[in-house]
């Protein structure tokens, strides 16, 4: 039983498109994927069969940090309430093991670990009260800079039809 969500995505595309006899790019579509996706992955299964539906391990340097303290860090920061900076992540970091990480790896390492960084809420300005905002559009001006002011008008129509 494959417990990989992408590979069971790949799984339902052959199955649509092989044994199904349902056109590729209907398939990616419906699983809101391009059809260049279906025809990459259509192309690996004929090559390597279910094989090739899985995620080639991916090249690179190893990271620095063992498991045991990586799985501690990520034990603390999913048990804590508080969200966390990438500043608090690295000091945490350097804390429990003794490494330092730019705080652009620290983001990614963070992605990685399947976790998001804290981010501060927009503040809402609009406090104002209800006859502040009454009183603020009674004084506003049209295009040609005429006021809108309701007494204004009253006004100008009573000198107008006397």
């Amino acid at each position: 039983m494959e417990k990989d969500v992408k590979v069971k995505e790949r799984m339902l595309l052959v199955l649509n498109v092989v044994y199904h006899g349902r056109i590729a790019a209907q398939v990616a579509k419906d699983l809101h994927r391009s059809r260049s996706w279906a025809c990459q992955w259509l192309k690996r299964y004929d090559r390597q069969g279910l094989d090739g539906l899985k995620d080639i391990p991916k090249s690179g340097r190893p990271t620095e940090l063992p498991e045991e303290i990586e799985y501690e860090i990520k034990t603390i920061l999913t048990d804590s309430n508080q969200g966390w900076t990438t500043k608090q992540v690295e000091e945490l970091i350097t804390k429990e093991s003794g490494i330092r990480y730019h705080s652009n790896h620290i983001y990614r390492i963070l992605r990685r670990w399947g976790l998001k960084q804290k981010v501060p809420r927009k503040v809402h300005i609009n406090t104002a009260s209800a006859e502040e905002k009454d009183e603020f559009k009674k004084g506003q001006t049209n295009i040609c800079g005429h006021s809108t002011r309701k007494e204004e008008k009253e006004r100008l129509y009573h000198s107008i039809t006397g």
